[in-house]
């Protein structure tokens, strides 16, 4: 993760968001990046989003 992006409290608060998401709304493994990326910079407030984070939340739900 970036030095200057999220907490690692805040990157769980987004990865548990997205594996909610990605249940509620069924979605689509090839949406998972899309949402990922949008679930961080709506959290975070910025367009610019850490792509190892985006990366890091995706993979955690793969490997349940």
């Amino acid at each position: 993760m970036a030095k200057h992006g999220p907490s690692p409290f805040d990157a769980d608060i987004l990865r548990a968001a997205f594996r909610k998401a990605v249940k509620d709304e069924s979605t689509p493994e090839s949406k998972w990046r899309e949402l990922a990326a949008q679930l961080i910079a709506t959290y975070t407030g910025s367009s610019t989003v850490d792509p190892d984070l985006v990366e890091w939340i995706v993979q955690s739900e793969s490997h349940q």
